[in-house]
């Protein structure tokens, strides 16, 4: 015969034998959780700087490149641009009237009585008003209605990291896809990847041939 009184005892030892068997299992897995999420933890943060070192060393390489192309283009500028013309005995009169311009576009001559803001038009200016701006030292880009517009991209960009540029497209303009013009100066280019381009923009901007040195580029018209 069974005897209840030592089973009882039994099964008490059994069910306690257990529940430090479930304990103990249960204080295993946390622990192993524990060094599962520090080896995470460890391989996120190594990760993350091993990325952040790529991009701080990516971001030193572009701004030291970028530097040295800047230097690069400033001493260029310095001397003479190649394909530069030069056009003397301007007027500079204040009219009312549409000017006849012997430069396309033009360069300088009589103009309207306040001048274009500088900044990128996607239609073709007035002359009058963008002489004016010529007259305050902008530097005037225009292109071909046709040019691509990755390279119409290229200039925008190009136009918006200087305060005194105008850039637009132009009827007429001759064979060249590309003329900077700046006060009784102008460069024809065949396309906007000419690195002479950004040369005569650093050169004349605001240069030497200035009528009005200082004058505002802004404050004009949108034109």
């Amino acid at each position: 015969m069974n005897d209840p009184e030592r089973k009882a005892p039994d099964l008490m030892v059994n069910r306690k034998q257990e529940a430090a068997e479930r304990a103990a299992r249960l204080t295993e897995i946390r622990e192993q959780q524990r060094r599962a999420e520090r080896r995470r933890t460890a391989v996120i943060t190594g990760t993350s700087l091993l990325v952040a070192g790529v991009l701080v060393t990516a971001t030193a390489v572009v701004i030291v490149g970028e530097q040295r192309r800047a230097t690069e283009v400033v001493e260029a500028a310095t001397g003479d641009i190649e394909g530069v013309q030069t056009f003397t005995d301007l007027s500079a009169s204040h009219v009312q009237q549409p000017v006849q311009y012997e430069q396309t576009p033009p360069v300088g001559g009589d103009h309207a009585g306040v001048w274009a803001n500088c900044g990128t038009y996607f239609e073709p200016i007035t002359n009058e008003l963008g002489v004016h701006s010529l007259e305050h030292g902008a530097v005037w880009i225009t292109y071909n209605s046709d040019l691509p517009a990755e390279q119409v991209q290229q200039l925008t960009d190009l136009a918006e990291g200087n305060a005194y540029v105008l850039l637009s497209p132009f009827d007429g303009l001759p064979e060249q896809s590309v003329v900077a013009s700046a006060w009784g100066t102008q460069l024809a280019l065949e396309d906007a990847d000419d690195p002479r381009l950004e040369q005569f923009v650093v050169k004349y901007q605001q240069g030497e041939q200035t009528p009005e040195p200082g004058a505002p580029c802004t404050g004009g018209v949108d034109a």
